[in-house]
């Protein structure tokens, strides 16, 4: 729910609601289906894949089950973070717990940045101690891998402006291509017998893994920091809340994202004519919205006489 507030020296608060509009982005319900479903599958594939290598005597299967397992894990943070994003406010936290959207979207980052360095770490070490991998056993295993990771990342191919659901998107979509990446060792070893083929697909992949994640590190800090989202231009709405009727002036304007996919504006309005009735307030709250895609917007009104002591 959006809401406008006015503020009218000397005569209290007026809070005016706004109705449900299209900027809101909330994760839908039935992702919870998708994580519950991904979590499944991956569970169990870590559990076939971390076996296969100890049989086989893969160290690939068994570092790529370690990588899977770490995305189980980054599965059930963002399934548990879009939960508590619904859940409503209470006591001390007066906007819920959609902040924790973000929290999750950086714990995966980190997850991510994890799982990079025990794939760098295990690369380098079969290049210091080259050993003859199992072709057959790496291709049927990392194909299962492939089909496994690759429905569950289509469970999540909706939603991409989620951040937290992006994340989840990538941690799948990474363990599908570092599934193929085996795959194509694996063949390219039955075919040549070279062993070292095995550790060079393994820098290929860490290198496609690490551009996501650097992406997804970046906006979940500036996220947590509070930065306005990239897709709203700050001169953009100072401008169209300066060109608004009756408006003298704008500032103390600050727009900061509350969740992964809902943000939230507070500005000044200096109108030296107060508007007559809420419904300017109204207005402008849904002009936000539909405009700039802004869920909660706070309005001050002032009357240029005096600035107000937040400002001074």
């Amino acid at each position: 729910m959006g809401h406008a507030h006015a503020h009218h020296p000397h005569h209290g608060h007026t809070h005016h609601g706004v109705p449900e509009g299209h900027g809101h982005h909330h994760v839908p319900a039935d992702f919870g289906r998708a994580f519950a479903i991904g979590i499944a599958l991956n569970i169990a594939f870590v559990a076939v894949e971390a076996t296969a290598g100890l049989l086989y005597g893969s160290m690939a299967l068994i570092a790529d089950a370690g990588h899977n397992l770490s995305d189980v894990l980054a599965l059930a943070l963002a399934w548990m973070a879009s939960i508590a994003a619904r859940q409503p406010a209470s006591g001390r936290f007066t906007y819920g717990y959609k902040s924790s959207t973000i929290l999750a979207a950086l714990a995966n980052a980190l997850l991510l940045a994890i799982a990079i360095g025990a794939i760098l770490f295990e690369t380098f070490h079969r290049l210091l101690e080259p050993r003859e991998p199992h072709g057959m056993a790496m291709i049927v295993v990392a194909g299962i891998g492939i089909a496994i990771n690759t429905l569950t990342a289509m469970l999540f191919i909706r939603g991409q402006e989620d951040l937290n659901i992006r994340g989840a998107f990538l941690h799948m979509a990474a363990d599908a291509l570092v599934s193929l990446g085996v795959v194509l060792a694996g063949v390219a070893i039955l075919l040549t017998g070279l062993v070292w083929i095995d550790a060079a697909v393994s820098l290929l992949i860490v290198a496609v893994i690490a551009w996501g994640t650097w992406g997804l590190a970046r906006d979940s800090v500036a996220m947590s920091l509070l930065a306005a989202p990239a897709r709203i231009d700050l001169d953009e709405v100072r401008g169209h809340l300066g060109g608004l009727e009756g408006v003298a002036a704008v500032h103390d304007l600050h727009v900061w994202p509350m969740s992964t996919t809902e943000t939230a504006l507070t500005a000044h309005l200096v109108m030296p004519e107060r508007p007559a009735s809420d419904s300017f307030l109204h207005d402008v709250a849904a002009q936000l919205r539909a405009r700039f895609g802004v869920d909660h917007a706070t309005l001050q009104i002032e009357s240029g006489e005096s600035l107000c002591e937040a400002c001074c």
